[in-house]
């Protein structure tokens, strides 16, 4: 998908949680109701660098491993086809900040509830609270869908 500033944006974190995966549903869902077009972003840095999680990563992961692994993600989430809809990024950096900076001009954000687990299970919320802090756009915070399947209400 191109950067066509004609039409509005829709701008989605994502981790590889259950959150993470309802919120970029919402998020595509959104963007084809508005007309709009979605940056799926995915932040990753080395351990220990923040005090919230990005994709976890060992110290030999690079940039090619979290691009394979989002082209990845959006396929098993979205399918083929709809995943070759959208924009996919691959940011190295502080998740929360990432997000606001891609999400600069954006539409709206949409973000998960909570994170990976783990330590982030324990900040539960804290990079959704931080954007939603901060953002300089509308934010959306999406809950994991139900055990009972998707989400397929109104957006």
């Amino acid at each position: 998908m191109g950067t066509d500033t004609s039409r509005p944006r829709v701008v989605v974190g994502v981790d590889g949680s259950p959150s993470s995966h309802a919120a970029l549903r919402w998020a595509v869902r959104y963007a084809g109701l508005i007309g709009g077009t979605v940056d799926v972003v995915a932040a990753w840095d080395l351990p220990g660098a923040y005090g919230w999680a990005a994709l976890a990563v060992d110290a030999d992961f690079d940039e090619a491993v979290a691009r394979q692994w989002l082209s990845q993600e959006l396929s098993e989430v979205l399918g083929a086809e709809e995943a070759a809809s959208v924009r996919a990024l691959v940011v190295r950096g502080n998740t929360v900040e990432v997000l606001l900076t891609a999400a600069e001009g954006a539409e709206v954000l949409v973000v998960g509830s909570r994170g990976r687990g783990g330590f982030a299970r324990a900040l539960l919320g804290s990079v959704s609270r931080h954007v939603t802090a901060h953002a300089r756009c509308p934010v959306v915070v999406v809950r994991p869908e139900s055990r009972g399947g998707q989400s397929g209400g109104p957006v």
